[in-house]
């Protein structure tokens, strides 16, 4: 089986990661990629390190033709305005903005302000994180994509929340570069990055309303900061637990959350440099690396996740969404396992 499939403004960070992702894809041959900006150009033109490997040129998105899935790539607030347009052009359509991550609009209109254009859709929209919807990503339509922060939080706090077991829970959330997007800003502008960690979200972070979605309206706060890193997110959960908790207790918590979990590994070592989880070593991967620690004096219990904010927290969970709905293998056009800082 072969599917065609579409990028609606593929020429940021996350078009480019999913045409990486999809032009070794077993199952899809990549139909059509929109950028207004530039179109008539060769996609190497942007995204060079695909040179040699797809043979395609941007079209704008007015000539954009049915396929079997649309992938959206656009700004946040731009896809709803057009959802039902793309969804009589793709089969499927896969949306990595935030438009359509929150089930209820009124939740929406809280945390991004202004009405949602589109509430009628929502009924219809499945997240796309896999580890905690995979039934409901089955022959789903219209998916959505995933907040690189909350997937970090959520990854690491799945366990206790679906035991019960937070009592309150503060999340320090460190994110690289990327994260901003390939359009420069104030913020995101390297000498601004360069040898800094700048708290730019103290607290009320618009991810945790995903979080609070997914786990449960669990008592949680985050702080998020940019750091000198251009991938990568290192979620890192103080968690009060509601009961006493052991090593052994969350070996086994955790185990028994994601042992079936193709992209999820546990990694929480005695010692070593690489005990615990790190952003760093998961560039290009889908994996998601979980970990934990428990102070058995205070009973306070550390959850951490490391994820490639591009991919796991992007545009790998969106292919593995896609996989699901359409009937291929999970782990297909993801199997890249990452690079060693070396």
């Amino acid at each position: 089986m072969t599917m065609t499939a579409s990028i609606i403004g593929a020429s940021g960070y996350t078009g480019g990661e999913l045409l990486r992702i999809l032009s070794i894809h077993p199952g899809v041959r990549i139909a059509q990629v929109s950028s207004r900006a530039n179109s008539g150009k060769p996609i190497h033109r942007v995204h060079p390190n695909l040179r040699g490997h797809l043979d395609l040129l941007f079209c704008d998105p007015a000539d954009v033709e049915p396929c079997d899935v649309v992938f959206m790539c656009m700004p946040h607030g731009k896809a709803a305005g057009d959802i039902e347009r793309w969804r009589s052009i793709g089969k499927r359509v896969v949306d990595l903005s935030a438009d359509f991550r929150l089930r209820d609009a009124e939740v929406y209109k809280q945390w991004y302000g202004g009405d949602h254009a589109a509430p009628s859709a929502l009924d219809d929209v499945v997240y796309g994180l896999p580890e905690l919807f995979r039934e409901k990503l089955a022959d789903a339509t219209l998916i959505s994509g995933v907040g690189c922060n909350a997937t970090a939080m959520t990854l690491a706090l799945y366990p206790l929340a679906r035991n019960g077991l937070i009592r309150r829970v503060i999340a320090d959330v460190k994110v690289g570069s990327s994260e901003a997007g390939a359009e420069p800003s104030a913020g995101s502008h390297h000498p601004v990055r360069a040898r800094s960690v700048r708290t730019y979200s103290p607290f009320g972070h618009r991810h945790l309303a995903e979080v609070r979605q997914s786990l449960g309206e669990i008592d949680i706060d985050a702080t998020v900061s940019a750091i000198d890193m251009v991938r990568g997110v290192l979620c890192t959960a103080h968690v009060e637990p509601t009961e006493r908790l052991t090593t052994r207790d969350l070996w086994k918590l955790y185990r028994e959350a994601y042992a079936d979990e193709p992209f999820v590994r546990i990694v929480a070592e005695r010692n070593g440099a690489n005990r615990l989880p790190d952003p760093r070593v998961l560039v290009g991967s889908n994996h998601a690396d979980v970990g934990f620690a428990v102070d058995e004096g205070s009973g306070r219990v550390i959850a951490l996740c490391a994820i490639d904010n591009l991919v796991k927290g992007a545009a790998g969970s969106a292919v593995q969404a896609m996989n699901i709905a359409c009937g291929f293998d999970e782990r297909a056009g993801l199997e890249f396992p990452g690079l060693h800082p070396a």
